[in-house]
């Protein structure tokens, strides 16, 4: 590690604040040029330490990243990790206020829920599959506290991998014999198709996501709780949203669930 406790504690309480008061800020590695990838990291557990503080508990887990045209344009080999604390939550066709964002953006995604907790190293595929109680649709709303939404990876890791808001709904599913590589989905906002795709789109499958989600918190002496929520990653490329747009995620199998933005 580069920077120092006290460092690490003011980047998580400006990029909290930043977040809190809906306003953008330049990418922090414009002052930090020398942190590293624990740093980073550090920021990011020091910014959940200080909602937890405030009485927020954690509502699941995420991963970013996780196509491998996005791995490859930022240069990296495998996806980010972020969490989310229960202020996130929106209920299944909530609304959501833009007021408190700063440039949001959706995403469609696989929510995972535990039946069994998961640990790594050596964690795989068939290891989530086989602790996986159901999956369901989800929609992450994204939002960097960067200008203009410009930020390196360091940057996107400290500020919780861009996340703001979340909704998940539908049918829950059973995973035994489903392929989750090729169930389809279909994104619409304001009743128009605007973003379509499958699971394999998400490392190929979308249980690679949690397995290295496991494998990254097994490095640090952590594991996944059973019952965890966990999004798996964005299925194709996120797509921009304002004050009146409604957006609906149907996956194949699954039904569908939405949020309002207002």
């Amino acid at each position: 590690m580069k920077l120092d406790k006290a460092t690490i504690d003011a980047l998580a309480e400006h990029l909290e604040n930043c977040q809190l008061q809906a306003r953008d800020t330049t990418k922090i590695t414009d002052d930090h040029p020398d942190m590293d990838w624990e740093d980073a990291y550090a920021i990011q557990a020091a910014l959940l330490a200080r909602k937890q503080a405030r009485g927020l508990k954690l509502a699941g887990l995420k991963a970013g990243l996780t196509s491998f045209a996005k791995m490859k344009q930022m240069g990296v080999s495998s996806p980010v990790f972020g969490f989310m604390t229960e202020d996130y939550a929106v209920p299944h066709g909530g609304e959501v206020k833009t007021s408190e964002l700063i440039h949001p953006k959706v995403e469609p995604e696989i929510a995972f829920v535990l039946k069994r907790a998961l640990s790594g190293p050596g964690c795989h595929m068939g290891t989530v599959l086989a602790a996986t109680d159901f999956v369901l649709p989800g929609i992450e709303v994204i939002d960097s506290r960067y200008r203009d939404f410009k930020f390196d990876l360091k940057s996107v890791i400290a500020d919780n991998t861009s996340a703001a808001r979340f909704v998940v709904g539908g049918q829950p599913m059973k995973v035994d014999g489903q392929d989750l590589r090729t169930v389809g989905i279909v994104m619409e906002k304001n009743g128009q198709p605007v973003a379509f795709g499958a699971g394999a789109a998400v490392l190929g499958h979308p249980a690679t996501a949690i397995a290295m989600l496991a494998n990254h918190l097994g490095e640090r002496g952590e594991e996944i709780p059973a019952g965890t929520l966990i999004l798996s990653g964005g299925i194709t490329e996120a797509v921009s949203v304002q004050a009146g747009d409604s957006v609906t995620l149907k996956v194949q199998g699954m039904g569908s669930t939405g949020l309002r933005f207002v």
